[in-house]
Parts: C-alpha cells; sequence; structure tokens
C-alpha cells in the first residue's frame, strides 16, 4: 500500500518514512504543500499524512483542495499546535484523523494501519479469506494456522489483494502497490511472484483474469490458474 508523506521537517519525514516503510508500506515524500498537493491530487496513494504548517501551501489548504476535487483517501494530520479550535477545523474539512507532535511513532503506524483498513472494508487487524489470515499488525501470514513466512514484495502483493478481496485487480495498479510506482515491462516479474507467493500459501486464493489481472478470492473458487 502507498502512502503519501508530506511533512517539511526533513528528519521527521525521514523518521515517518522508515517507520512506514518497516510496517510494510511503500512511501512517497514530500517536503512543500504545491508539491504534495498535486501528488495526491494525480497519483494514488491508500493513505496520506499531512503536517499542517507547510511552506507554499499550508496543509488545511492542501486537504480542502483534495475533498473540493472528491479525493477521498484517508489523511492522519500532523500538527504541533495544541489548538482544539484547528483540530477541529482539520476534521471538518474531512480529515480522519490527527496527530499532535511530538508524537510516537508506533502510533502513527498503528493509526495509519488503521485507517487503511477501514478504507478498505476492514475494522480488524487481521484480514481473513478462506483459510488464509494476514495480521496487519505483525505481518504475520497464517493458512489454516500454519505460519507462512513471506518476503516483503510478497506482503504487499499479498495484503494488496486481501485488501480488495474479490475484486480484479490490475497488474499496473499491483506494481504501484508492490514498489511505489509502476514499472515497464514488469508483467514476468510480477507473475513470477504471485507464482512464489501461490507455492507458500498453498491454497487458490491468488487467481489470474487473463489480460485484466489477479484477484484474491474470498471463497477460493473457480480458476486458479
Amino acid at each position: 500500500m502507498r502512502v503519501l508523506v508530506i511533512e517539511d521537517e526533513a528528519r521527521i519525514a525521514a523518521d515517518i518514512a522508515r517507520a512506514l516503510g518497516a510496517a510494510g508500506f511503500v512511501v512517497e515524500v514530500a517536503h512543500e504543500g504545491e508539491d504534495g498537493w498535486y501528488r495526491g491530487d494525480s497519483e494514488e496513494f491508500q493513505a496520506v499524512v499531512l503536517d499542517l504548517g507547510l511552506p507554499k501551501l499550508d496543509g488545511l489548504s492542501v486537504l480542502r483542495r483534495w475533498r473540493a476535487a472528491n479525493r477521498g483517501m484517508p489523511v492522519i494530520l500532523l500538527t504541533a499546535r495544541d489548538g482544539w479550535r484547528e483540530k477541529v477545523e482539520g476534521i471538518n474539512s474531512g480529515a480522519d484523523d490527527y496527530l499532535t507532535k511530538p508524537f510516537h511513532m508506533e502510533e502513527l503506524v498503528a493509526r495509519v494501519r488503521a485507517l487503511t483498513r477501514r478504507a478498505g472494508g476492514h475494522a480488524a487487524p487481521v484480514i481473513k479469506a478462506g483459510s488464509v489470515e494476514l495480521d496487519t499488525r505483525t505481518r504475520e501470514v497464517n493458512v489454516a494456522g500454519r505460519p507462512v513466512a513471506v518476503s516483503a514484495l510478497e506482503y504487499r502483493l499479498l495484503l494488496h489483494l486481501m485488501t480488495h478481496l474479490d475484486r480484479v485487480v490490475p497488474q499496473g495498479e499491483l506494481s504501484v502497490a508492490i514498489h511505489g510506482q509502476e514499472r515497464e515491462n514488469d508483467s514476468n516479474a510480477l507473475e513470477a511472484l504471485v507464482a512464489r507467493l501461490r507455492r507458500k500459501l498453498g491454497v487458490p486464493l491468488i487467481q489470474t483474469r487473463r489480460g485484466h489481472g489477479y484477484v484474491a478470492v474470498d471463497g477460493q473458487i473457480g480458476d486458479g490458474g
């Protein structure tokens, strides 16, 4: 899953990117409001961490532009101020959550996880499809109670498919979810990654839709080829 971090303080932005990356997210960073607004308006992200005190365009203006353009990705605001009016204004402008600086990175990661789960229709931290369970807190995968060791790329692939159960996900969208950008001529590498993950899972969860992409089927029925 891709997360956009818009934070002008380089050290804080790097710390956030490192923490979210370690949690399995693909992180993009912008350091000023205009650039952050444009990227959020023109690219697909599953969540945004948005600082309010940004140069060139403040965070509330960025958020209001997105919501006016019907950009509905979850947004968590970061503010160094304690004023309740600003927090209320942020929520009324369309923010989904907020944190006041300084904060613990573990709390930020937990909140981003919760936002992306709810946006995908999963309130609980464990996503289930048939006998497959994926714990978004620990990044552990189990099949019928059996732990399955997956790589970072395999985890991102499985997370994206299980978050969008029963929806055919195009190859380009999967490439972005895994790498942060769509790669040219990546179909062979993606096919190999899917095949490796299928072998590890040992169940027909991930199915191919020739010419369209891949789908994780909750009932695990149909063509697994």
